[in-house]
C-alpha cells in the first residue's frame, strides 16, 4: 500500500497535535512509505482552502475545530445522518472522502479503561460535532446519556430513546471545554474524562487514548480500510508515543 504525499491535522489550534506523528506510526508500522507531514494551521474555510490548494497529490487529513463543519460541503462530502459533521479526509486522484470517527474513538477509549457503553450513563455536555458523532456511538452500543446544557444543546438525534433527565451517570465528559488542555467543568459521575490535551499530556491521559483510538478508526474506515488485518492496535499504538 503506498502512502499520500501528504498526511497530517488542520484546525485550530493545531501546534500542540500529535496527530502528524500517529500517522507515521501506524504508517511504518505497516510498512509504508513515509508521507510528509503537515500542520494545516486554518482557523477558517478560506485559510483551509488556500492552503490545501497549494499541496499537490494525494492528502490524509484529521480534522478538529473549527473545520468539523465547513470544509467538506464544499468538498461534496457529507457527514453521517443526525451527525452532520466529519473529522477525517481523504484526497485520492483528486476525489475527497470523509469519516466521523470521534464516536468509535471515544467508545474504544473507555473500553480500555474499562468503561462499557452497555447499559451505562454518559453524563455530556455540549451539542457540538464531537458531541453527536460520541452520542451516536454510545447509544448505539446500549448506553444512555444525560445532557447537560453547555454553549450549545445536544439536539435530536438517533439517540433520543436513550435520553435521561437524571441518574448516576457512570462516567461524565465536558464536550465544551477549551482545546489545548482547557479546563472542563465538573460534572456529576463515578469517572470523568476529558479530550483536551497539550503538551504535557501523557498516553496515560484519556485524551490521549482516544486520540489514538479515532486515528485508528480513521485508518480502518477511510484511510485504509482493504488493510485493517495490517493495522496496528490500540495497545499497540500507545506503546510507541
Amino acid at each position: 500500500m503506498h502512502a499520500p504525499a501528504y498526511w497530517g491535522v488542520a484546525g485550530h489550534p493545531i501546534s500542540h497535535s500529535i496527530t502528524p506523528k500517529l500517522f507515521s506510526i501506524v504508517g511504518s508500522a505497516m510498512e509504508m512509505d513515509q508521507a510528509e507531514q503537515i500542520f494545516v494551521d486554518a482557523s477558517s474555510e478560506d485559510e483551509f482552502y488556500s492552503q490545501i490548494e497549494m499541496l499537490e497529490g494525494d492528502l490524509w487529513l484529521s480534522c478538529t475545530a473549527p473545520l468539523k463543519h465547513t470544509p467538506h460541503s464544499r468538498l461534496g462530502v457529507r457527514g453521517p445522518e443526525g451527525i452532520n459533521a466529519i473529522n477525517q479526509l481523504r484526497r485520492s486522484n483528486g476525489v475527497w472522502a470523509g469519516a466521523s470517527t470521534d464516536g468509535a474513538g471515544f467508545v474504544s477509549a473507555c473500553r480500555h479503561i474499562g468503561i462499557t457503553p452497555s447499559d451505562s450513563i454518559l453524563r455530556m455536555r455540549g451539542g457540538g460535532s464531537a458531541a453527536r458523532s460520541i452520542a451516536a456511538a454510545w447509544t448505539s452500543e446500549g448506553g444512555s446519556i444525560i445532557p447537560e446544557i453547555g454553549r450549545r444543546k445536544l439536539v435530536r438525534g438517533p439517540w433520543d430513546s436513550t435520553i435521561l433527565e437524571s441518574g448516576n451517570a457512570d462516567i461524565s465528559i465536558d464536550l465544551d471545554s477549551a482545546p489545548a488542555g482547557g479546563e472542563s467543568v465538573e460534572l456529576e459521575a463515578d469517572v470523568q474524562v476529558s479530550i483536551s490535551y497539550n503538551e504535557s499530556s501523557s498516553k496515560e491521559d484519556f485524551a490521549i487514548i482516544m486520540l489514538a483510538a479515532q486515528h485508528l478508526e480513521a485508518w480502518h474506515s477511510l484511510f485504509a480500510s482493504k488493510e485493517s488485518r495490517n493495522i496496528p492496535n490500540l495497545e499497540d499504538l500507545l506503546s510507541y508515543l
